[in-house]
């Protein structure tokens, strides 16, 4: 089974993808997968070089993602230019990930962690998507105490991601993770018995 995990800034995501990792699934990171797709003599670096100029190589031969930013921060069009060369390719490398896991172990859930994974059509590569969601307030309390953002910076970010009523909308399951860490560990141990039969084994090395 092929689970899709999403969610916005401070949503918890990723602890949620670590606790399933310990219960068992293998984990696809999607950010991981975006810089293997900007590597050299992968496809979407020559697109994004065509794309955007060769000013956007670094003296090392390898894209440099701050300039490339700075062509595409607050720029939709040039956004979406980008996001269309890159992300049918992180998609690429997830599907053959996945195929690989399932060829050696047909029974492995196998958990797509993306937080742009409905802005890029992904959820048709999974079986269901879960969305974790939390209250904007805490996500800026959470974002401000974890990175040393400010409100308005948070805030701002927050107003660029896909709404929680539209993830709410879209996912086959909410997490709600607006509250401690235990009631997150405790609805991911009920959805993986859903899915596995199983009762969680993570909580303790999660935790401890």
């Amino acid at each position: 089974m092929k689970i899709g995990l999403t969610g916005g800034i401070a949503s918890g995501k990723s602890t949620a993808a670590r606790y399933l990792a310990q219960l068992g699934a293998h984990v696809i990171d999607a950010d991981a997968l975006g810089h293997q797709a900007y590597e050299p003599g992968a496809p979407a670096f020559a697109q994004v070089v065509e794309a955007f100029g060769d000013d956007v190589v670094s003296a090392e031969g390898r894209i440099d993602r701050k300039a490339l930013g700075g062509k595409v921060f607050g720029n939709p069009d040039q956004l979406r230019r980008l996001t269309d060369i890159v992300w049918p390719r992180i998609l690429e490398l997830a599907r053959a990930e996945m195929d690989g896991v399932s060829e050696r172990d047909p029974a492995r859930i196998i958990v797509l962690e993306a937080a742009v994974l409905f802005e890029a059509g992904w959820e048709r590569a999974v079986d269901e998507v879960w969305a974790v969601v939390v209250a904007p307030e805490v996500a800026v309390m959470r974002a401000c105490a974890r990175d040393g953002l400010s409100p308005e910076e948070v805030q701002r970010r927050i107003d660029a991601q896909m709404s929680n009523e539209a993830r709410r909308e879209r996912a086959d399951v909410v997490i709600d993770n607006s509250g401690d860490p235990e009631t997150l560990l405790a609805r991911l141990d009920r959805e993986w018995l859903r899915i596995t039969g199983n009762d969680g084994r993570g909580r303790q090395e999660l935790t401890g």
